[in-house]
């Protein structure tokens, strides 16, 4: 049975916030899953993902129940606002476990966490890039007492690489699988697909990945195949423009770089060159922004590093 429902808030701030959801529950019992999807509210391919993976499940074959919200952050899918929340122009992955004495956002992140997070046995958190981000597939998961559970489920996802995120590594926080993982709730962040786009080949390998988790969780009948050739990767490490101006990678999402090699260049508005920023370690792109115009400080791309074949 799935059930076709909407998601209410108590705080003030957040009235009027209808976020669909659906529930669907097995016909054994089993874990408690939470599965979500447009924390950023224009990486569509995961918003679609949610849908289809709940619109197709036999809930005859399933053990627990899942909790699914395809739009999370849904003032950015209608504003259509890549990273932040219009109210407040915070990063909703930046605000978790939330808080109701701060602003919009904050409020946003503590209802989510209170209704979605913290009750669930297990978080999904699909995503992909935004308008102005390319992505190599890739699934997080956090540092904590359960994170070897939590790599587990980023291994049976089934993109080819697994990142492992440590707090006092990472280089943000407040993010989903970050504040599940603090509170003792194994987390994967998966990422497929980007600019903004829906795209047909990303939504498939969100449901798939999807359906092998739950297998990995005893969910779904079946066990996940192996998957070849899928790399660890444990650490991230975000490069950021000293400057404002006009960005020009030389590198494309999924390439490998040796320490030193040249990444791109930022100009000014002139055209003349101002930075040339290169790799400070050996690694693989896994995100790059793709609009040339950047700021002070602007994000530039995702750089995976201490990259190693999965054992």
């Amino acid at each position: 049975m799935v059930e076709r429902t909407t998601l209410r808030f108590g705080d003030e701030r957040l009235a009027g916030i209808e976020l669909p959801c659906f529930v669907a529950r097995g016909a054994r019992d089993g874990p408690a899953l939470s599965l979500v999807a447009g924390i950023h509210g224009c990486e569509y391919s995961s918003i679609a993902a949610v849908t289809r993976f709940v619109r197709s499940l036999n809930t005859a074959e399933l053990r627990g129940t899942i909790t699914a919200v395809p739009i999370v952050s849904i003032t950015s899918y209608r504003a259509r606002t890549p990273f932040v929340v219009p109210e407040d122009g915070k990063n909703l992955n930046r605000c978790f476990p939330g808080t109701y004495a701060g602003t919009f956002t904050d409020a946003l992140a503590r209802a989510v966490f209170e209704k979605l997070i913290e009750p669930a046995d297990v978080l999904i958190d699909l995503h992909g890039g935004d308008q102005v981000e390319a992505l190599a597939p890739f699934t997080l998961y956090d540092t904590s007492p359960v994170e070897d559970e939590a790599r587990r489920l980023a291994v049976a996802f089934g993109l080819p690489y697994i990142v492992r995120s440590a707090p006092s590594e990472a280089p943000i926080g407040g993010t989903t699988s970050n504040a599940a993982a603090a509170a003792g709730v194994p987390a994967v962040i998966a990422e497929v697909g980007g600019r903004g786009l829906l795209e047909e080949s990303a939504v498939r390998m969100h449901v798939a990945g999807v359906e092998r988790t739950l297998q990995q969780l005893g969910m779904l009948p079946g066990r996940p195949k192996e998957i070849r050739g899928q790399q660890h990767v444990g650490r991230f490490v975000w490069l950021r423009s000293s400057v404002e101006g006009w960005w020009e990678p030389s590198v494309e999402a999924g390439e490998t770089t040796r320490a030193g090699e040249p990444l791109g260049i930022v100009r000014d508005l002139h055209g003349d060159l101002v930075e040339e920023v290169v790799a400070p370690e050996d690694g693989v792109v896994l995100f790059l922004t793709t609009s040339p115009a950047v700021g002070e400080d602007g994000l530039l791309l995702g750089l995976g590093a201490v990259v190693e074949p999965l054992g």
